[in-house]
């Protein structure tokens, strides 16, 4: 059988609590990843981040235009009410960058330990439909990460 620590990634991007979600975001981007655990100083996992629960905090505007026939009103109204739009859109932004990641992450995180058969751990992010895993030592400290492109690479390995 194949175990957790033969597919886990051991150099693990992690956050804090109090980072900001600008820095963030732009962390999961530089690195490519999807989301990353949260620990707290002793690399206990606290939570969990990623980039489905940044996207809920954003809000979605869109302009309410009649299409089909629009009237002269709404030639008129137009740039008014899409400056009003990008100003609202921008607030949004300008208020999600200074949000801590603690505030949105989720705080129930399932984790594995590294001795762990992947099969296990491949059932569990199945059934709760989540990409990642923290690997996990016996006392809850940070040692890892499996994530399912993980899980694949190692059974090709095969």
């Amino acid at each position: 059988m194949i175990k957790v620590k033969d597919a886990m990634e051991k150099n693990v991007i992690k956050f804090h609590a109090d980072d900001k979600i600008s820095d963030v975001a732009q962390s999961l981007r530089d690195n490519r990843i999807s989301g990353a655990p949260i620990v707290d100083e002793n690399l206990k996992i606290i939570g969990i981040i990623s980039e489905g629960d940044i996207m809920r905090l954003l809000e979605v505007h869109s302009p309410r235009l009649n299409l089909i026939l629009p009237s002269p009103l709404d030639l008129i109204e137009l740039p008014i009410r899409m400056k009003y739009e990008i100003d609202e859109i921008a607030e949004d932004m300008n208020r999600a960058a200074s949000v801590l990641i603690g505030e949105i992450m989720t705080k129930e995180v399932l984790t594995v330990k590294e001795d762990d058969d992947i099969s296990d751990a491949a059932q569990l992010m199945d059934t709760h439909s989540i990409n990642r895993l923290p690997v996990v030592d016996d006392e809850g400290k940070l040692i890892g990460i499996v994530t399912r492109g993980d899980l694949i690479n190692a059974l090709v390995r095969i």
